[in-house]
């Protein structure tokens, strides 16, 4: 069975993730698109847009991304498919800026090199909504669906119905709208970026270049098997990048995950900053330094440190289920500031609909040029200001008769006190999230793709934090306690 998550239909090449399957997913997607193409009393895919074909630097991902525009043509869509390996927020981007129909990406995002996937974005530039995601899912699961065959022709076709795309030059034409470049240029900072084998390269590194930045960059070639571990900017995987910031006294660390749309940044000491801390001296740079104003949204397991910066300055703030799409919902209603996730995602007004690292990293080597100082200096200013904020995600691995176990516990779990502690409220929006009087809390959310438990917690101390994380566990290993 076909099944799209938060972001996407991943599974593991081979098994689940085949040309066959990747052929009744874009059929799905093709047929999606035609009833669409119906209710706008066009006669043909062709008559209007095209369709947006990306794929990332996985094994086989060219090859599966060459299969799906060839199905698209073959369904009467015109297609435009990069060039080379291209970042899910770019062809993002390339929907908006081509007027397309959508896009199909082939990517597995920061999943181990045995993945890949299928990222499926809606003409607005968004990632798919649920009742497009659903659609698709019922279309390629039901064993009467229909492949178009696709026809070999000695001629080609003019103007051809299948061309290919630079998606660089538009992109970096709407960083430059994005950043301030001539921040960047003065400051000449000496940077690393670890692209981690990943759709980065050309992008991160190139721009940062472009502006003057001295930037060394690591792991800039293609490897299938991204160095054996994951594309994930996560601290394990950045090891060589604090290593070579010591070695070369460097001011600061950026890294993409696998298809960019993930950030990690690490600070002058070799910390690596977690996105909880990210995006409030992200949000408190566009306040105080571009006067900016508008709608702060977040997903529901992401910290309330950006609560308590939006609310300093009289912000209005919304909670999402998590998925981006919610963000970018969100974002389309207008009168949007900038918006993220815990997991490593964010944009901001004027941009994409949808998680960009690039411009995240980007965002953040301007507040490091403007501020001239360590982001560590930065938090420590904002806590002086909003009050200190600690937070911790752990995965709980369990088997799936435990995974259910917990799921039944806790859709009929409402407590008055968890050993001790008073619950003030109970969020259901995505997960199980309980607010304590003293406004520290604990999520618990279930992985549909995995048997893992994801345990959130946030508190005003480490000491707190600690407790919590004591608490939560056991509840989730033991759901009679």
């Amino acid at each position: 069975m076909i099944h799209f998550g938060t972001s996407g239909w991943r599974s593991i090449m081979a098994e689940d993730f085949t040309f066959a399957n990747v052929r009744r997913v874009v059929q799905a997607i093709a047929d999606h698109l035609t009833e669409e193409c119906r209710g706008r009393q066009l006669a043909t895919p062709t008559s209007s847009s095209p369709v947006i074909v990306g794929y990332d630097s996985r094994f086989l991902s060219p090859e599966f991304a060459k299969a799906a525009a060839d199905l698209l043509v073959a369904n009467g869509f015109r297609v435009l498919m990069s060039d080379d390996f291209v970042p899910t927020p770019v062809v993002s981007f390339q929907v908006m800026h081509q007027k397309a129909w959508g896009s199909i990406n082939f990517t597995a995002s920061h999943n181990p090199s045995e993945y890949n996937g299928i990222k499926f974005n809606m003409a607005s530039g968004a990632p798919a909504s649920p009742d497009t995601t659903h659609d698709i899912e019922r279309r390629a699961n039901d064993p009467q669906l229909q492949i178009k065959t696709v026809v070999a022709s000695s001629r080609p076709l003019t103007p051809s119905p299948q061309q290919t795309l630079n998606c660089r030059p538009a992109y970096f034409k709407q960083l430059r709208k994005m950043i301030d470049v001539g921040v960047l240029k003065k400051a000449k900072l000496r940077i690393g970026a670890d692209v981690l084998y990943g759709t980065g390269l050309g992008y991160l590194d190139t721009f940062f270049e472009d502006v003057g930045c001295r930037t060394t960059v690591l792991h800039d070639w293609r490897d299938v098997t991204f160095g054996g571990q994951a594309p994930e900017p996560a601290e394990s995987q950045l090891k060589e990048l604090v290593q070579v910031m010591r070695k070369e006294k460097l001011v600061a660390g950026f890294a993409t995950d696998g298809d960019a749309d993930r950030f990690g940044v690490v600070d002058t000491d070799g910390t690596l900053l977690s996105p909880n801390e990210i995006l409030p001296i992200v949000l408190e740079h566009l306040v105080t330094t571009r006067k900016a104003k508008g709608l702060v949204v977040r997903s529901v397991m992401t910290s309330h440190f950006i609560d308590a910066v939006a609310q300093s300055h009289g912000l209005e703030l919304r909670e999402t289920p998590v998925g981006f799409k919610y963000i970018a919902e969100a974002m389309a209603e207008g009168g949007f500031l900038m918006g993220g996730e815990e997991s490593g995602g964010m944009t901001i007004e004027g941009h994409v609909p949808e998680k960009d690292g690039i411009l995240a990293c980007l965002l953040m080597a301007e507040i490091r040029a403007v501020s001239k100082k360590p982001f560590r200096a930065i938090l420590k200013d904002l806590y002086k200001r909003v009050g200190l904020y600690v937070s911790s995600r752990i995965n709980v691995h369990l088997s799936e008769e435990a995974m259910q176990n917990v799921r039944r516990r806790f859709e009929t779990f409402t407590p008055n006190t968890i050993e001790g502690l008073t619950v003030k409220k109970i969020v259901r929006l995505d997960g199980f999230k309980f607010i304590f009087e003293d406004d520290s809390w604990m999520g618990v959310r279930l992985s549909g793709t995995e048997p893992v438990v994801r345990l959130y917690v946030e508190a005003h101390s480490t000491k707190k934090l600690k407790e919590l994380e004591r608490i939560g566990t056991r509840l989730i290993q033991n759901p009679a306690v």
